[in-house]
C-alpha cells in the first residue's frame, strides 16, 4: 500500500520507492526522501525477510495502477530486480504509466553462490525497460561488481553511473539524505516528462545525468 499522492500533470510525477531486502531502515535514504518529499512514498512489499518474485510484483502492480501516472520508481537492491521483473510481466508500453527509474545498486541474483533470499528472482530480466532509467552501482558493493551492474545496466538500456566506493548505498554507506541521488532522481524525472523517445531520453540521461553527479561520487 503507498498514501494517497498524486501528480498534478505529465512533467511532476509521483516517485514510489521500492526497497529490497530486509525493508530499509530510518537511516536509509528511501526513508528519509519519504520523509522530506512530498511527491514520494513507498510501495510496502511485504515479506521483507523472505521475499517472493510473484507477491512483490503484484504489489508493485497494485501500487502502479493505484496511483495517478505519471510515475517514478526509486529502487534500491532486490528492489531493482522486483521493478525489471514487474516491467518484464506487465507489457507496459513505453513511458506510461510508470515514465522513468532510479535502480540503485541491484543485487546480483546470477551470482554463485546465490543466497537463499535471492533465488526466487533468479534469472535477472534481460529485456529493456519500458521506460527511461539509470542504474547506479558502487566499485565495492558485496552484493553486486561493477561488470555485473554495467551488464545489467546494458541488458535493460538504463543509463550506468557509477557511485565510486559507496558499499550498498544504503545507510550503513553514511550518505544520508544522499543529495546526490537526489540529483539522478531529478534527471530521470527530466527525462521522463521530456522525452518522446527512447533515443531522446537516453540523451537526456547519459549527458545530464553524468554532469550531476560524477564528480562527487568520484570524490566519496
Amino acid at each position: 500500500m503507498t498514501r494517497g499522492i498524486h501528480a498534478g500533470d505529465r512533467s511532476q510525477p509521483i516517485v514510489l520507492t521500492v526497497p529490497g531486502l530486509n525493508g530499509s531502515g530510518p537511516s536509509h535514504w528511501q526513508t528519509l526522501w519519504e520523509q522530506s518529499r512530498p511527491d514520494t512514498a513507498r510501495i510496502e512489499l511485504g515479506m521483507w525477510s523472505q521475499p517472493r518474485r510473484n507477491a512483490w510484483v503484484t504489489k508493485i502492480d497494485q501500487a502502479i495502477r493505484g496511483a495517478k501516472p505519471p510515475i517514478v520508481l526509486a529502487a534500491h537492491s532486490l528492489g531493482c530486480l522486483a521493478v525489471a521483473w514487474w516491467a518484464e510481466l506487465s507489457g507496459q508500453p513505453w513511458g506510461w504509466p510508470v515514465a522513468g527509474a532510479l535502480l540503485v545498486a541491484p543485487a546480483d541474483v546470477g551470482r554463485r553462490p546465490l543466497p537463499a533470499e535471492l533465488a526466487d528472482f533468479a534469472p535477472a530480466p534481460t529485456r529493456p525497460l519500458p521506460f527511461p532509467s539509470i542504474v547506479v552501482a558502487s566499485e565495492d558493493d558485496p552484493w553486486i561488481t561493477p561488470d555485473a551492474a554495467q551488464s545489467l545496466a546494458a541488458s535493460w538500456g538504463s543509463h550506468f553511473v557509477s557511485a565510486g566506493p559507496a558499499g550498498h548505498i544504503n545507510a550503513a554507506s553514511g550518505l544520508g539524505w544522499w543529495e546526490e541521488g537526489q540529483e539522478l532522481l531529478d534527471r530521470v524525472i527530466q527525462a521522463a516528462g521530456g522525452a518522446g523517445s527512447v533515443g531522446e531520453a537516453r540523451t537526456v540521461l547519459a549527458v545530464n545525468g553524468t554532469e550531476a553527479a560524477s564528480a562527487r561520487f568520484l570524490g566519496q
